[in-house]
């Protein structure tokens, strides 16, 4: 008997199934050990001896442990096959010192994606355990803690803030620095100035809205309402006259394949999902899901940030793509810059089996389950298509010495846009049509000359997405942090999420300006990015960990000990208010849900303020399953949800409906649940509803 060790409870079914009986496949069920909090500063690193680690096995993992330790004395091998990255190979490392096995027993194997074939390869390839990338984990881990420890510690004692982070706090403060940005942004007034015109075409009227530009000499903005009226009145209703006509084909270029942060963008973008939702999904996936009899993995390994696609996707892809669609449709792999910061460790996101097309195997995957399978598989293929050929239209109207103009723009080709849409992550607005057929010197119909004025906007606040894009482009953190550190800043109330963008909290900027003013020169993107840029270095050998992270720690010590000195302590805060208990005064601390207000004499009086709660708001909808309430906004206070904003009955807890969005009175014509409104998208209340998947459709054209 062989015995290989994976990771993930789910990976095991469907690798058992491909393996037969002759291997035992069994679950570390993630890392088994970690740092201890023993030594100077419960760092459970000795920082004088080279920041050697002292290692203990979590106090949850003690009986598995004991139970691959007896399994893997009774095999003839040891395959440890955890993921294939930085954390699966220290987790194997972990393995193979906890088992403590003869060193030619064990040996350490790698997949991108579980399916047999690759497997059977891995097997075929085993290897070593690579020192320098668990050396390359093990200083993240170590630089995690011991920021972590001091300077959380720091941040709780003085000014209350639950937390700080490597990665975590610059990505804070870029979302504090949009926010000021914002706030003092000086909004300019502007006036749009339209003309809508119309021009016979058969027995239909087409409708033109040609936009003011300028004089035929230069391009002119109308800064204020005077002006703007101005030029209405020197306009001439029967001369909006056709002066020239530009046509222009251009080449647009598919994206490349998935990577983590783009496979989080996207699907923030189109289904309004966030990135730890997104990364469950990839993650059932990648793992196995039940096709027929069959368990199989339908993607490859989702925490990347390589481009690659293997020469046999390729080549399979070229056949499906010829097959189905014509040889003009295929391009092949194109020429990308490689980014900065990339590790290229192994492949871009695809499916496994090109011909395990998305409608092939949906009656076996959930509908979220389905758009995420749907979004990586034509993502992939549509990467390897042709471009599609577009030609732009501008066309000049002239009247009265100011000039208009008209854009339009026809597909000449639709290449990879045949089966992959993509997703409008900027914001950006698009307004462009398709045009009649014009002549020069034409003159077109007046219908009515429409003004609006405008300001100029703001920078954006980041969503999800947007957060994640600016941290990739700046090189911050890694594919397997983006996702968490998006809920550590919602968990520790530094952001609050307001129509899918983060507004910084009051604590989050005060943490943010404290960090500035003592920890400039470790917090800040530069710093950061050079960081990961010395951990690729050690996963590559060309450095020294422990040298790396004495050079961090002979800056960062003084830091925190003049931090420590010098900050000023907010918390407690003394109040005016005695304590109706004990006679003492009352204080103002900070916990972990925020302020509160509780008796000096702590412990021994116990007394805390009880504060007001405060009333739902109203939407004024009556609740469509029990009909007597009505719906109010509540946040959740718990769980995976916490802080988001969901309806519910008034009448709780006689009445449990809930909503993840404002019922519209209507019933769903295939299950009868209440229909609601999400981000201007009417869809059923039953998240699991077939009524909701024409909305994949919808967010795809």
């Amino acid at each position: 008997m062989k015995l290989l060790i994976v990771e993930s409870p789910a990976k095991c079914k469907t690798i058992a199934h491909y393996l037969g009986d002759e291997y035992q496949v069994e679950s570390s069920i993630g890392h088994i050990r970690d740092l201890s909090i023993k030594g100077k500063g419960g760092f459970g690193v000795d920082i004088e001896n080279n920041f050697q680690p002292e290692y203990v096995i979590l106090k949850d993992k003690v009986a598995i442990v004991e139970k691959l330790k007896g399994i893997a004395d009774l095999a003839e091998h040891v395959y440890l096959a955890t993921d294939p990255d930085r954390e699966g190979e220290a987790i194997s490392w972990h393995l193979s010192e906890v088992l403590n096995e003869p060193k030619e027993k064990v040996s350490r194997i790698v997949f991108n994606e579980i399916t047999k074939s690759a497997i059977l390869k891995a097997l075929a390839n085993d290897r070593d355990i690579d020192m320098n990338l668990v050396h390359s984990q093990e200083s993240r881990r170590i630089l995690d803690r011991i920021i972590g420890f001091r300077l959380s510690s720091l941040l709780q004692q003085k000014i209350g803030s639950k937390s700080a982070g490597r990665v975590q706090s610059v990505a804070l403060k870029l979302v504090v620095e949009r926010e000021k940005e914002i706030e003092a942004f000086d909004k300019t007034e502007y006036w749009d100035l339209t003309a809508i015109l119309k021009k016979q075409v058969g027995q239909a009227e087409i409708l033109l809205k040609a936009k003011f530009y300028g004089t035929t000499e230069n391009k002119m903005t109308l800064a204020n309402e005077e002006q703007t009226n101005n030029v209405i009145a020197s306009l001439k209703e029967d001369e909006y006259q056709v002066t020239n006509i530009a046509k222009k084909e251009r080449n647009k270029t598919s994206r490349p394949p998935f990577i983590t942060s783009t496979l989080q963008q996207d699907a923030s973008a189109k289904f309004n999902y966030n990135a730890k939702r997104v990364m469950r999904i990839a993650q059932k996936l990648y793992e196995g899901v039940e096709i027929g009899k069959d368990r199989v993995g339908l993607i490859t390994y989702m925490r990347t940030d390589s481009i690659r696609l293997s020469d046999e996707f390729v080549k399979s892809a070229k056949s499906y793509i010829i097959e189905k669609y014509g040889e003009k449709y295929y391009k092949g792999v194109k020429k990308l810059q490689k980014g900065k910061n990339i590790q290229d460790a192994h492949e871009a996101i695809r499916p496994t089996d090109i011909r395990r097309t998305p409608e092939s195997i949906k009656k076996s995957l959930t509908l979220e389950e389905f758009k995420i399978y749907s979004l990586i598989y034509n993502r992939a293929i549509a990467s390897l298509m042709s471009d599609a050929i577009l030609e732009d239209t501008k066309v000049d109207i002239v009247n009265a010495g100011y000039l208009f103009n008209l854009t339009g723009e026809v597909t000449i080709f639709d290449g990879f846009n045949v089966i992959y849409e993509e997703a409008n992550i900027a914001d950006e607005e698009e307004d462009v049509t398709k045009l009649p057929d014009l002549s020069l010197n034409e003159k077109l119909n007046f219908v009515e000359i429409a003004k609006e004025q405008k300001f100029t906007s703001p920078p954006y606040r980041y969503t999800e997405a947007r957060l994640i894009r600016k941290m990739e482009e700046l090189g911050i953190g890694r594919p397997s942090t983006y996702a968490l550190t998006m809920e550590t800043l919602k968990a520790r109330a530094y952001v609050n999420v307001e129509k899918r963008t983060f507004v910084p909290t009051t604590q989050g900027i005060l943490t943010t300006e404290q960090l500035e003013l003592f920890f400039s020169s470790i917090i800040n993107v530069k710093y950061t990015a050079e960081m990961e840029t010395i951990l690729d270095k050690i996963a590559e050998g060309k450095a020294v960990w422990y040298e790396e992270l004495r050079k961090f720690y002979d800056v960062f010590a003084p830091l925190i000990e003049n931090a420590r000195d010098n900050m000023v302590k907010l918390y407690p805060k003394l109040t005016d208010e005695f304590c109706p208990e004990c006679g003492l005064p009352l204080l103002i601390r900070r916990g972990p849900f925020g302020e509160f207000t509780a008796c000096s004499g702590y412990p021994r009086c116990k007394y805390i303020k009880k504060t007001p709660k405060k009333e739902p708001t109203k939407i004024g909808v009556v609740c469509p399953i029990c009909g007597e309430g009505e719906v109010v906004e509540r946040i959740s206070g718990k769980g995976r949800s916490k802080g988001a904003l969901f309806y519910a009955c008034s009448r709780f807890p006689s009445c449990k409906a809930t909503f993840s969005g404002i019922p519209t009175g209507e019933r769903c014509p295939i299950c009868n649940a209440p229909m609601i409104m999400v981000d201007n998208q009417i869809r059923c209340n039953n998240e699991h509803c077939k009524s909701n998947e024409g909305l994949l459709k919808a967010s795809n054209t």
